[in-house]
């Protein structure tokens, strides 16, 4: 509402509200920092867990930063912000979701401070674009390069990523696996290395213990054979893979056909039959003995297949098809007449096996896989979940440090490095911006503090100890050891983060920062009024109809 002339001028329709000026910016960075305070605690190999109700019951034990802020209903839109924090860190990285949303937060405290010292947020938010940027490149030029069929290295990569979860002493198991599959998917595209791993397919099924879960060198289809006479187990098979209906097309315009006595009935029949048939034969012409059909197969085309002792799996979904070629080597036809025994698949074996209380085909021992399946087993239905979660994060990791092959070391030493380096940088630059470069160092150092916290140390000697540390010759990468409650070399210890993860998360947190910042006005429309119940529809649930004029 605007005055002119003693008159009051409405702008803003009825019921919306405007909130302005330093009373906008807290509001903001309060529900910013709120959100950084729930994922606070689950940093780390020490971490506590979180459980999650929705609002049908269901329930999430996680301590997963991006699960944890995807599954939570978050209303305010400062807080909405904070969730796509680490839905992108996730989306581009796979991990270090809780670093990132939990430093987005540091930034917006210290941020606070600087304001109530009259400090405009432009300033501030030019300070922390600053620092961003030095901290990448010091990141750069202290990152250890490794080579991409290190397996030690790779595998401790896995193992950091995946230490605070709850795999125990399954965490060796499953960091093999993990580098396993990514080095069996990673293609030389020029000069670069890609690992999409996409191409890795995740099954989960409860039943038996963690260590039961397998990497499997092929595909895994969550089908059974659709017919009881066919063959369950065929060694060395030559697969079909077939997008088009093992049927009798219908017509796309309406047709009939009028039947006067029972021999056009019979020859109407047989025809269909004959045409069924010689699907068949082609099959069996091009050599196959495993069809693998995206649609559906008429029951007489799997009675005449089972005949021929021909395995076939049906509906089987398009990603898994994508697979399935990439894996077997095989061409996916789309006409039964282009088949050709050069555009069949190979493995070591095709068979039908019952896991839990479901029938699966496994594809396996195919040659050289561009595309593999991970079986995961656990006795409960949250573990389950959780271990599809460690293992996606594991993969990510190791995926990063083949892409871009570049170290560093975790537990809070690079954010104290980087914390030392740009206190000395922020010096030089001088000027009010040096207050946010300052700033954006000390908050840097919430990581080391965080950790320590959580493993129930006491951070205030820890974080002295720390300085301390990299203030000394070869301190480089000394960090908080949570277990043995001592700051030691965390690159001794094997607890190594890819430089892809730990750039993202600088990047990420100052982006957000600089944007909930920079917010002086927050006018929030009208919400429309709720639909009373029964209004709008008559009898029977159904809208009335309009009486005309």
């Amino acid at each position: 509402m605007a005055y002119m002339g003693g008159q009051p001028i409405l702008i803003l329709k009825e019921g919306a509200s405007r909130t302005r000026g330093r009373d906008a910016q807290r509001s903001n960075m309060t529900a910013a920092k709120v959100i950084a305070e729930v994922v606070r605690s689950t940093l780390g190999p020490r971490g506590m867990d979180k459980m999650l109700v929705d609002s049908l019951g269901d329930i999430t034990i996680t301590n997963d930063g991006a699960t944890v802020l995807d599954e939570i209903d978050v209303q305010h839109p400062a807080a909405k912000m904070m969730v796509e924090v680490a839905k992108t860190q996730d989306d581009e990285v796979g991990d270090g979701t809780t670093t990132a949303v939990v430093l987005a937060g540091a930034l917006l405290g210290k941020a606070e401070e600087l304001l109530s010292e009259n400090i405009h947020p432009t300033v501030i938010v030019k300070g922390y674009k600053q620092a961003g940027e030095e901290a990448i490149k010091i990141l750069n030029e202290i990152a250890i390069p490794v080579d991409i069929n290190d397996t030690e290295t790779l595998k401790k990569v896995a193992l950091t990523s995946m230490r605070s979860k709850g795999l125990g002493e399954a965490r060796d198991h499953f960091a093999s696996i993990a580098v396993e599959a990514v080095k069996q998917i990673t293609e030389k595209r020029g000069d670069h290395y890609i690992a999409d791993i996409d191409n890795i397919q995740l099954v989960k099924k409860i039943g038996k213990s963690l260590l039961e879960s397998q990497l499997i060198k092929g595909v895994i289809i969550d089908k059974e054979v659709v017919h009881p006479g066919m063959p369950k187990r065929i060694e060395n098979p030559k697969i079909a893979l077939v997008d088009a209906a093992l049927e009798i097309e219908k017509t796309e315009i309406s047709a009939e056909i009028r039947i006067s006595n029972p021999e056009q009935m019979k020859a109407f029949l047989d025809e269909e039959n004959r045409m069924m048939r010689e699907m068949v034969e082609k099959i069996k012409a091009s050599g196959a003995n495993v069809v693998l059909c995206q649609k559906g197969i008429d029951d007489m085309v799997q009675h005449f297949l089972a005949k021929e002792g021909i395995m076939a799996v049906r509906r089987i979904k398009k990603s898994d098809m994508e697979k399935l070629a990439r894996a077997t080597g095989g061409k996916i036809v789309t006409n039964l007449d282009d088949l050709k025994p050069e555009d069949l698949g190979t493995a070591q074996l095709a068979i039908e096996r019952k896991i839990g209380e479901d029938k699966m085909v496994f594809i396996e021992g195919c040659k050289d896989p561009r595309s593999v399946s991970i079986l995961l087993r656990a006795g409960l239905e949250r573990m389950v979940d959780e271990l599809e979660r460690s293992i996606h994060d594991g993969l990510s990791v190791v995926s990063d440090v083949i892409e871009r092959n570049k170290i560093v070391a975790g537990g809070g030493s690079v954010e104290a490095e980087l914390a030392k380096r740009l206190k000395s940088y922020a010096a030089k630059i001088g000027g009010r911006e040096q207050l946010a470069i300052e700033a954006f160092a000390e908050s840097l150092e919430v990581i080391p503090r965080t950790l320590a916290e959580n493993a129930g140390l006491d951070p205030v000697d820890i974080m002295v100890e720390l300085r301390s540390a990299h203030e000394k010759e070869g301190g480089l990468w000394a960090g908080v050891d949570v277990f043995g409650g001592k700051i030691v070399d965390m690159m001794k210890l094997g607890v190594i983060e890819p430089l892809a993860v730990k750039e993202q998360c600088i990047k990420s947190a100052v982006e957000a920062a600089s944007m909930i910042l920079r917010i002086d006005d927050v006018i929030a429309a009208a919400k429309p009024p709720p639909t009373p119940k029964g209004k709008g529809e008559g009898e029977g649930g159904e809208t009335p109809e309009m009486p005309e004029f």
